[in-house]
């Protein structure tokens, strides 16, 4: 199983130990295979310094964990409006390119399509759900 998580994911994983944090740790320990979009790379260090103001060295870090749990991957195509944010679209991008089974996201604007090509979009809670324990 292939799985793509949005920035608001990551960003919750990080900044609360919680259900976002737990489902990464799943990623990590390799229950399924992480894909890491080079947009939502992008997005995640940008949102950690902006509005959370970590230090450089500390979105390093951050950004080296999910570099080594996860398939690090730059879609070749880009898909454009299909949601209101162009942000989302890259997400949407990398998922449909990547072959993920799953894009896992808080966002409603990505979570009311339900579904974008073969991906499966689902909320955090219903991704874990997914592993039964």
């Amino acid at each position: 199983m292939k799985a793509v998580f949005d920035t608001n994911v990551l960003i919750a994983a990080f900044v609360t130990d919680g259900l976002c944090a737990r489902i990464l740790r799943r990623g990590r320990n390799g229950e399924f295979e992480f894909i890491l979009g080079i947009p939502v790379l992008l997005e995640f260090r940008r949102i950690l310094k902006s509005k959370f103001m970590f230090s450089d060295e500390e979105i390093s870090f951050f950004s080296s964990i999910l570099e080594e749990a996860a398939t690090v991957f730059r879609p070749a195509v880009s898909v454009a409006g299909v949601c209101r944010d162009p942000d989302d679209d890259a997400v949407l991008a990398c998922a449909a390119e990547s072959g993920a089974d799953y894009l896992v996201t808080g966002d409603k604007d990505l979570l009311v399509l339900g579904k974008y090509g073969k991906t499966k979009i689902l909320t955090p809670r219903e991704f874990e759900i997914l592993f039964g324990d």
